[in-house]
């Protein structure tokens, strides 16, 4: 891949260009509802009004996700940050998939079926229960049911992973009764069995990521395969028993579940069984993968491997070839920002905490786990318990380091992530979401100094919204709702709102001005950080927001 070019006119500042993303910092329509707003933010308030400052999408289409009613995530937003072009994501690719019949005469779908029909065995399928479009779709799950009674497989079991972050936090019950009248008519011939075995809350069981709490994956397991846990005939019962139990408590915290039918659990995964785990999102995919493929693994008490065929959705992890057999093939993301500044000569530097250190990383650089020649990358281990309880995270190490990293004068581009207003903004903690963002703001404020002392350049977005909407609101009035004692009903998802993009450039050096760009997305933020570093973005990156000079 060839080189970047220099600018004739702007050679680039004497220090380094600094990204700051800040997850789930957006810009809310409601100001009862965007904690951004109501937190203490002295220096974002400043760069706002004296910086020059942008809003631009982060969700839908802007993001490669399959229209704009469509959240952001993590994921797609730093893909799109990282390659500064927009490439069709997760949920359209598999929407694609289905809809053609391609994920079908795959060899991957046939060797799944075949195989349970031969042996008279299961197929098993586990995922997110629900229809938020970020890390799976229900849509997807009953597409695959139906054409698997169509291709004659008899037996099928559920597992689901309950969602409440990327939905309303206390929606479940009615996902089971649209996935109960679902099993209903597939089952009502007679000829296939069908059901739900096992399950739990997306945030208690299963899905974990970045090897930030493996016993989530071991309880998952025991659910899952071992059908060890908690028995209830149906789900709505072991929800509604739960929520008895545990008045107030969230979908994602909801513990295990086994179903049971005569006294037996219906549905453990045996020898002979195949396997889908139907989410197309990577990161919170490929632990419970692991669990299934490798031969030996350290991090719980697997017990015996069970002899099945297992397939993600999508793979999960291309360089690694994480899992081995998938149903629909991720996007080939290439040039990213982070390899033509490497073939240039600009040495990088890449932080955050464990919960977003792969985004900054490995889907920032294109979903590649490998460092381009001129990368240092950094990880500060995340706290391991609840967000709430620890609402600052790791934002002051993180800053430290960054800071260490601007004077130390060794890196010209460096780009972090503070995870704050995404982790604890899911958590719907009002007060929690206050602390989470001062601090992120606290951080921005030191960074802002070690720029002007250094004169370098900082650029701040986000990679979606979260905890600038964080109660639910009326889609018509957009007023809050309201429960009946009469106080807001706390909003876990991430939002459609834009974010910010503030360009900082203390020393005037870039001569930094806005650009008339038409309808600027994320994916614009890596032209943006090349032509403040003195380079011309290639001709087909989504231009800068900026011109300079």
């Amino acid at each position: 891949m060839e080189q970047l070019k220099k600018k004739k006119a702007f050679g680039g500042p004497e220090g380094p260009v600094v990204l700051v993303i800040m997850d789930g910092v957006g810009i809310g329509k409601n100001p009862d509802s965007d904690y951004v707003k109501i937190a203490n933010t002295p220096n974002l308030d400043w760069l706002r009004e004296n910086a020059v400052y942008a809003e631009v999408k982060a969700h839908g289409v802007a993001v490669g996700l399959p229209d704009d009613g469509d959240m952001g995530n993590s994921e797609v937003g730093h893909n799109a940050i990282g390659c500064g072009r927009v490439f069709a994501q997760g949920a359209a690719l598999v929407g694609k998939a289905i809809k053609s019949g391609s994920m079908f005469e795959g060899d991957v779908w046939k060797e799944l079926v075949s195989n349970v029909n031969e042996k008279g065995s299961a197929l098993h399928f586990i995922g997110l229960f629900s229809d938020g479009n970020v890390h799976s779709n229900i849509n997807h799950l009953e597409a695959m049911l139906l054409k698997a009674k169509e291709q004659g497989v008899k037996k099928a079991r559920i597992h689901p992973l309950i969602d409440g972050r990327d939905v309303p936090p206390t929606s479940v019950l009615e996902y089971v009764e649209r996935f109960d009248k679902f099993l209903d008519g597939i089952n009502a011939d007679g000829s296939v069995d069908y059901c739900v075995a096992s399950g739990g809350g997306r945030m208690n069981i299963t899905m974990d990521r970045y090897d930030a709490d493996w016993s989530m994956v071991d309880r998952g397991w025991k659910a899952h395969v071992k059908a060890e846990g908690r028995k209830f005939a149906t789900m709505k019962e072991a929800v509604e028993t739960f929520r008895a139990e545990k008045p107030g408590i969230l979908d994602q915290d909801l513990p295990a579940f086994i179903i049971e039918r005569d006294g037996a659990p219906v549905g453990p995964i045996v020898d002979g069984d195949s396997v889908i785990f139907f989410n197309f999102r990577g990161d919170r995919s490929l632990e419970i993968t692991k669990a299934f493929e490798a031969d030996e693994i350290t991090e719980f008490n697997r017990g015996p491997k069970p002899d099945v065929i297992y397939a993600g959705m999508m793979q999960y992890d291309g360089d690694l070839g994480v899992p081995e057999k998938y149903l629909v093939t991720p996007p080939a993301i290439d040039r990213t920002m982070s390899e033509y500044l490497s073939n240039s000569g600009v040495k990088q530097f890449a932080i955050s905490e464990t919960q977003k250190y792969g985004h900054v990383t490995y889907f920032f650089n294109g979903n590649n786990s490998g460092k381009f020649a001129t990368e240092t990358w950094k990880e500060i281990p995340s706290d391991v318990c609840p967000f709430e309880d620890a609402p600052r995270m790791k934002a002051d190490e993180i800053t430290q380091a960054v800071v260490d990293a601007i004077k130390g004068g060794e890196y010209k581009f460096i780009r972090l992530n503070f995870p704050n207003g995404d982790m604890v903004g899911h958590t719907g903690n009002f007060a929690a979401v206050k602390v989470a963002v001062e601090a992120v703001d606290e951080g921005v404020g030191k960074i802002m100094e070690a720029i002007r002392e250094t004169n370098g350049i900082m650029v701040c977005s986000a990679d979606h919204g979260n905890s600038d909407d964080m109660c639910e609101l009326d889609k018509k009035t957009g007023t809050l709702k309201l429960d009946d004692e009469g106080k807001c009903k706390p909003k876990t998802a991430h939002s459609l709102n834009p974010v910010p993009a503030i360009v900082y450039d203390p020393s005037g050096v870039a001569k930094a001005r806005k650009a008339d760009v038409a309808d600027p997305g994320i994916a614009n933020l890596a032209a943006t950080c090349i032509t403040l570093l003195g380079y011309e973005p290639p001709a087909d990156y989504t231009p800068s927001i900026v011109e300079v000079g």
